[in-house]
């Protein structure tokens, strides 16, 4: 049967209901914070949402600017189904899963779009020596985040683990289109950069569709941007807020995204405790443990996928390689933050973006 519809037509908002929520995305929650639009600014915007990916899905549209735009964001939200149907690793049965299971042993045909999601994969793992790695999944299983149940693992389960990590052992034929893994049991696993490629392909849909205006997210940590915001009104791209590490109802930043894509990661919400110390969901793929030293790591990229897989990445590597890639990748911004030195304080440590880009930093947390 096919995945259950939620959105309709009747469910979009629209007038005074879009200002409320919006208004209602500004005080946090778990969705990505938009300033509220005033009744008396100019125009409204179309609110349609999807649940999928466990997350929000929800695109937002400038009311009664483009034809036919309500029926193709609704279509743009069926496809998020349909890749989280081919992407998923909880599903026996989607494409990852049996990529998964035959692998290893025979090489595999693979979708032509999903295959090249694996070449830029594999690509990103070598630009971050290995931070940023699609084969980690063991390590989230050893640990236990892979059923949200956070444990710590002994010496030998881990190096079992980290023995099946690497991208490297990816054999991808790119005349033939398929995958085969150089070992058994190397495992897929695209929770890094899944929700970035779905957005990127809901946005090529609402573009071939006529639509150039439009904000889409899929839960806080991945939005991608397109035109501006509001008919007429005068403002360049979107506005978003970045929520602040340590202040859940507080937002360290807004920025602005002209046909981009920001991507966030952090671990602020999956990790466990043992024995008083802190253990985070995001792993470092080198050492099998989790990342430390950063808080939250958030970037602007042309494409969501890659906004994702680059937050994840600059979170395990820390500020000064985030800077240094930066340096040679001047379409990539970056804000990290970082405890401070004092309890409760943080510091914040940014690239490539202007103040016009970055705004309305949360100085009231930073440590001198």
């Amino acid at each position: 049967m096919p995945p259950k519809r939620q959105s309709s037509r009747r469910e979009f908002l629209k007038g005074r209901a879009a200002v409320n929520a919006l208004g209602d995305l500004a005080q946090g929650g778990d969705e990505p914070n938009l300033p509220p639009i005033e009744s008396g600014s100019e125009g409204y915007l179309v609110h349609l949402h999807r649940r999928a990916m466990a997350c929000q899905f929800q695109v937002f549209i400038n009311a009664g600017q483009h034809e036919g735009a309500t029926e193709a964001a609704i279509e743009a939200l069926d496809l998020v189904d349909l890749l989280e149907a081919q992407l998923t690793v909880y599903r026996d049965d989607s494409e990852v899963s049996l990529l998964n299971q035959l692998a290893g042993s025979n090489p595999q045909r693979v979708e032509p779009r999903l295959f090249a999601l694996l070449q830029q994969s594999v690509d990103l793992f070598r630009e971050t020596d290995g931070a940023f790695d699609i084969t980690s999944g063991p390590l989230s299983k050893v640990w236990g985040f892979y059923r949200r149940e956070g444990q710590l693992p002994d010496d030998e389960a881990l190096q079992e683990a980290l023995d099946l990590v690497g991208s490297n052992l990816l054999e991808l034929d790119e005349q033939e289109l398929t995958l085969r893994f150089t070992r058994p049991d190397v495992e897929l696993n695209l929770g890094s950069i899944g929700k970035g490629y779905a957005l990127d392909r809901c946005g090529e849909l609402l573009t071939d569709a006529g639509v150039a205006d439009f904000l889409f997210h899929g839960g806080r940590s991945s939005i991608l941007a397109r035109g501006n915001q509001g008919i007429d009104s005068g403002q360049v791209g979107w506005t978003v807020g970045l929520g602040h590490p340590l202040w859940k109802d507080r937002r360290l930043a807004e920025v602005r995204l002209v046909n981009q894509a920001l991507g966030t990661s952090g671990s602020g919400t999956q990790f466990f405790r043992h024995r008083g110390k802190r253990y985070g969901h995001i792993l470092d793929p080198r050492t099998g443990q989790p990342a430390r030293g950063v808080l939250s790591a958030s970037v602007v990229a042309p494409t969501a996928a890659l906004a994702d897989a680059l937050a994840t990445a600059f979170y395990v590597m820390g500020p000064q390689a985030m800077q240094a890639y930066c340096v040679s990748h001047r379409e990539i911004g970056a804000v990290l933050t970082l405890p401070g030195r004092v309890s409760g304080k943080i510091e914040i440590q940014s690239a490539n973006l202007s103040d016009e880009q970055l705004m309305n930093l949360d100085e009231s947390g930073r440590s001198g």
